[in-house]
């Protein structure tokens, strides 16, 4: 048996009895049992005889363990006195199934020894795992981060479209790491109006529709914008739906005529992971926008092309 090692084999012996006069059956297989034990206890090798008995499902069981080559000596003796042992067996009154089986039997519990080696070394491991694994981040301290990355790419946003004269923009964030919920924040922080009284901009970039990607893990989030005033010209779930078709197990989390949420899980089987395909889905969702005439038409020079990721703005 490959990867499995064994010294021992067993012989099972068993039958189904039945409950009817007080156990009449198993008491007489019983019986008969002593009448064979002297014999099988005292053959060459027995490591181990045992009677199991459910009172539940009315088994009756004998299983004798030997080494492997004292087995297979009584194996070449038709393990004898089996025949007439299960011959007694099956003309006792309310006894039935009597069959055999053979298997491999070893005792696998482990000396205190092995299991305090055991024991340490599943320590040592854990606390390996632990120094290796990074900390989690303060949810508060996390959400700052994820404010100031969405505010600071509404203003790039702003310019940016102000100097190409777009009405609607594609790019993706880091710091939700693909956190519909941070996400959401992270755009809302892109579209909160500025202060200029604040030494440094933020925001700014309300007016402006927006899809924004975060990878993560997992999946791939995406949060679609439409402003009020551009909800005549482009309908925010139909955009977001229109992106999420391209890969199978999309889902939409929430719809609204402003803001859209959805999710492209991973699927490694598929080669579907988050950072391979959110660039290629920029460019579906600019396509949508042209299909629409809300976003320039591409001349065929690849380098014109306007997808935005987070390399294209300065850290």
């Amino acid at each position: 048996m490959p990867f499995v090692n064994f010294e021992h084999i067993a012989r099972e012996w068993r039958c189904k009895f039945s409950s009817d006069s007080d156990n009449a059956s198993l008491m007489a297989a019983q019986a008969k049992l002593e009448e064979i034990l002297p014999e099988v206890s005292s053959m060459e090798g027995v490591a181990s005889v045992q009677r199991i008995v459910c009172g539940g499902c009315h088994d009756f069981k004998i299983i004798t363990k030997l080494p492997k080559a004292a087995f297979e000596a009584w194996e070449k003796a038709a393990f004898a006195p089996e025949a007439d042992f299960l011959a007694a067996l099956k003309a006792i009154p309310g006894i039935s199934a009597v069959e055999t089986q053979t298997y491999t039997l070893e005792e696998v519990k482990m000396n205190k020894k092995d299991c305090k080696k055991h024991q340490e070394k599943k320590e040592k491991e854990q606390a390996a795992k632990a120094k290796d694994e990074k900390p989690a981040e303060d949810p508060a301290k996390k959400l700052k981060k994820v404010i100031k990355e969405g505010g600071k790419r509404g203003v790039e946003i702003e310019g940016a479209a102000d100097m190409g004269g777009l009405q609607f923009f594609c790019t993706s964030v880091d710091e939700p790491e693909g956190s519909t919920d941070l996400l959401m924040e992270s755009v809302k922080a892109m579209n909160a109006k500025s202060d200029p009284t604040e030494e440094e901009r933020k925001g700014g970039s309300g007016h402006i529709g927006k899809m924004v990607f975060s990878a993560g893990v997992d999946h791939l989030a995406i949060v679609a914008y439409v402003p009020e005033e551009k909800q005549g010209e482009l309908v925010c779930a139909e955009w977001l739906t229109k992106v999420l078709s391209m890969y199978g197990g999309a889902k939409t989390v929430s719809e609204a005529k402003d803001y859209c949420v959805g999710i492209i899980p991973s699927d490694a089987d598929k080669g579907v992971f988050p950072l391979k395909i959110r660039e290629g889905l920029i460019l579906e969702a600019n396509n949508y926008l042209r299909s629409k005439g809300l976003f320039p038409e591409d001349d065929g020079d690849d380098d014109d092309e306007m997808v935005f990721g987070d390399d294209d703005f300065p850290s």
